[in-house]
């Protein structure tokens, strides 16, 4: 299993959102919320699948839906990998 970065989550961030352009998903875009980049829980979804596909990280549903954050989310995403 790859070790998720923070380049890679935002990669991984802009696919997902369907816009290259995304506004806010720069240099400090970890400590962003979800809601201030635009990401509604259908792109979080699409987001968790991306990583499961790419890294073979699973995260479950409910918690991918508690994230506020992509900083929460590659929190998530560590301890998920070091269980």
């Amino acid at each position: 299993m790859a070790t998720l970065t923070a380049a890679d989550l935002r990669r991984v961030l802009v696919e997902c959102s369907g816009d290259s352009e995304t506004p806010g998903l720069d240099e400090g875009f970890l400590t962003a919320s979800f809601e201030q980049l635009g990401f509604d829980s259908l792109a979080l979804l699409e987001t968790a699948a991306r990583l499961k596909q790419e890294f073979l990280i699973d995260l479950p549903d409910d918690e991918v839906h508690r994230v506020e954050s992509p900083q929460e989310l590659l929190s998530l995403v560590r301890e998920q990998t070091t269980v």
